[in-house]
């Protein structure tokens, strides 16, 4: 008898010590500010609020914490969806300088420039973590073409996709999305359009008082930029209407990934983005 509640005993022991491999394995990676990069993919297309996303963004890496935050920028990554493009590039260099790339214009020449760049993180003991503002579609092709380069590469080890968005999948050329979703590690949250889903929901419907919250010349122009921009094209010409923008509000819940990825998910909503990332 004692033998066998030993032998049970052993057993137990060995289930607690395997499930709790399994979990420590199941637990989010963190973002290594010293190796990682940090692609930011706007598909700018139809909704306008890729422009807001880009001036979020600027604003968080003004603030010191992320100031020698590695990061590329690359426009233009959209999908499959119908509708036209909302061109950001009077905001873009703005914003990014020259650490951004125009998908758009250039797909095949964006796609072998974040491989190139990809490359070099990967074989310096990095990752790559992908804030999809948009669909996988550009991912899908980068990766692919990374797996080419370099066939040791375990690309689900070393590449990261982060999707808040359930209409963005719907819009990704299913065999794309699919491959996306296969080889990399495809993490993916609560929508960011929505408050108090354990996601920052980064879309107002209401005004959002950032002016008086940032304090500083570059980063007014910035966001005054980007609203110029949004109205200008929000549900123009067919593109799709942000009616939260129409009223006067923000849209910058693509952003959410990017909060994801930098562990800042108790952030709640517009208002207290602008409070974290205050500038006096």
């Amino acid at each position: 008898m004692k033998k066998v509640i030993s032998v049970h005993k052993i057993i137990s022991g060995l289930a607690c010590a395997l499930l709790f491999s399994i979990g420590v394995n199941a637990q989010k990676a963190a973002f290594d500010m010293e190796k990682d990069l940090l692609l930011v993919q706007l598909d700018c297309k139809t909704d306008i609020d890729d422009l807001h996303t880009a001036a979020g963004f600027a604003t968080l890496l003004n603030h010191p914490d992320y100031k020698n935050l590695n990061y590329l920028a690359v426009a233009g990554t959209y999908g499959i969806q119908e509708g036209l493009y909302v061109p950001p590039n009077e905001l873009m260099p703005m914003v990014f300088g020259k650490n951004w790339l125009d998908a758009d214009k250039e797909w095949k020449a964006s796609v072998d420039k974040v491989v190139t760049k990809a490359l070099k993180i990967i074989e310096n003991g990095g990752s790559i973590w992908v804030a999809e503002a948009g669909q996988s579609d550009f991912t899908s092709e980068w990766v692919k073409e990374l797996s080419r380069k370099d066939i040791s590469i375990k690309t689900r080890e070393s590449v990261n996709v982060v999707q808040h968005s359930d209409w963005n999948e719907s819009v990704t050329k299913p065999v794309k999305l699919m491959y996306t979703k296969t080889v990399t590690d495809y993490h993916k949250i609560a929508d960011g359009n929505e408050v108090g889903n354990g996601t920052p929901g980064l879309k107002s419907d209401g005004k959002v008082d950032w002016e008086s919250k940032l304090n500083d010349e570059h980063l007014t122009k910035v966001w005054n930029t980007a609203i110029r921009l949004g109205n200008k094209y929000n549900g123009k010409d067919g593109r799709y209407l942000n009616e939260s923008v129409a009223e006067g509000g923000l849209d910058f819940s693509d952003l959410s990934e990017v909060c994801y990825i930098l562990d800042l998910m108790e952030i709640k909503d517009a208002d207290e983005f602008f409070t974290y990332f205050k500038v006096d």
